[in-house]
């Protein structure tokens, strides 16, 4: 569905005709742009304004089918940009993205949403406020919607940085690194940083090509030439999120490492205190048993006071035993 349409004619806003054909016309009349913001659409409703307004095929079955990693493509008479806006939920630790497919030509902004945490909403009414910068055209929303995605997802950052302070608070713990949904929880926190790397990581070279740095040098399409620095600042801060996620990732695998190794040694503590108890349990039963065998002839088996001095050195030998593992650390 169709959520807002608008002419922008020097940053300011008019809004767009019902008729769609005719606001690409309007607007390339009166020297500015229209920006059409569409949420979820189906293959028919997005149709009409894939004629109207020369989308290519290919980049209108990306658009209807989501699913897409973050690129940036050119064709003919438009440019074709995939965000994935990141949503993170405390509660539940989850990372959840959505898709934003943005069509950039010569007058016309098209931009359509799937899922939820795209800032939409307040991008246009950001960008509203500033007239100045909404007057630079098409690239004013793709720059403005980009540089709203990265900065969340240094808010996202933030957050899965503090809520992994936590785990690791727990995973050394006296008692929590034991628990045996330490180890699930581990595992799920890491899925969810790869789920937030997907979204950042393939971002990187889309932005390079946008800011004109490395390999990228040549300009962009349908992207103004003036608004290469504000995209090499979003570049910086998606380098920051990205150097963020690689060192999130790397300290829950040293936790996840910890966390094993934790519990190889509590194992071991165990056994070694379960072989111990059954080390002390084993001389008197060999005692008992040799006692048990039924021979008339055997040392002490006929004096009055064989059966207690059995029994005392029995006694004896265990608390020697005793004594020896515990010195030792084995109970």
């Amino acid at each position: 569905m169709i959520v807002d349409c608008a002419i922008y004619r020097d940053g300011r806003r008019s809004d767009g005709p019902e008729d769609l054909s005719d606001a690409l016309g309007e607007a390339r009349a009166a020297g500015g742009f229209v920006w059409i913001g569409l949420h979820e659409p189906t293959e028919a409703e997005f149709e009409l304004v894939s004629q109207e307004f020369g989308l290519h095929p290919l980049a209108v079955e990306d658009a209807l089918k989501a699913h897409q990693r973050p690129k940036l493509e050119v064709y003919d008479d438009s440019l074709f940009a995939v965000l994935k806006p990141v949503v993170y939920e405390p509660d539940s630790d989850a990372v959840s993205t959505g898709e934003l497919m943005i069509f950039l030509g010569d007058a016309f902004a098209v931009v359509v949403r799937h899922g939820e945490g795209a800032p939409l909403k307040a991008v246009r009414q950001r960008l509203e406020h500033e007239p100045q910068l909404l007057g630079k055209g098409p690239t004013a929303v793709l720059y403005a919607i980009a540089d709203a995605a990265v900065d969340h997802y240094l808010d996202v950052a933030v957050e899965l940085q503090t809520d992994l302070e936590e785990l690791e608070a727990e995973v050394f713990s006296p008692d929590g690194g034991g628990s045996r949904h330490t180890a699930s929880r581990i595992y799920n926190f890491k899925r969810q940083i790869l789920e937030f790397r997907r979204a950042t990581g393939p971002l990187a070279p889309p932005l390079a090509r946008l800011a004109g740095t490395g390999a990228f040098g040549a300009g962009v399409p349908f992207v103004n030439e003036r608004a290469r620095p504000f995209f090499r600042d979003v570049s910086d801060h998606l380098m920051r999120v990205n150097e963020s996620v690689e060192n999130l990732d790397r300290l829950v695998s040293d936790i996840l490492s910890a966390h094993l190794a934790q519990m190889s040694v509590r194992q071991n503590d165990d056994m070694r205190k379960i072989s111990a108890w059954a080390a002390m349990a084993a001389v008197p039963t060999m005692i008992a048993g040799i006692y048990g065998m039924n021979f008339d002839h055997m040392p002490e088996l006929h004096r009055v006071w064989g059966y207690p001095a059995v029994i005392l050195l029995m006694a004896a030998l265990e608390v020697l035993l005793f004594r020896q593992f515990k010195r030792r650390g084995w109970l």
